[in-house]
């Protein structure tokens, strides 16, 4: 599926990382990523709000999302889109998962 755009969003720290957003169901290759899910509407002159539903990493983006723990939550908060920071460094990817969890409320991270 295409990317339907992309979106800025700030840790605890106040560093601002940058998400490619994907329609939830999208098939990724298998890199590593930070990855945020979220609940997207869509305004008629372009763009959408989110929801922040979960933040996460993963070093396979292609087998994360097969049987997600987090699933039934997922389904229960509606998720429609998938936001993507693409880093191979499971290090950094750790470090801006607990910015953007510590940043933000995540309902399905509890």
């Amino acid at each position: 599926m295409a990317k339907i755009g992309t979106m800025k969003v700030s840790g605890k720290s106040g560093t601002e990382y940058a998400f490619d957003l994907y329609p939830t169901g999208t098939t990724f290759k298998p890199l590593g990523a930070v990855y945020i899910i979220t609940m997207r509407v869509a305004k008629p002159t372009g763009g959408g709000t989110h929801t922040y539903i979960y933040v996460g990493e993963t070093g396979d983006l292609s087998t994360r999302f097969d049987g997600h723990h987090k699933q039934e939550c997922f389904d229960n908060n509606e998720v429609n889109c998938i936001g993507i920071h693409l880093d191979d460094s499971e290090d950094s990817r750790l470090s801006k998962e607990s910015d953007l969890h510590e940043g933000h409320d995540w309902p399905c991270n509890d």
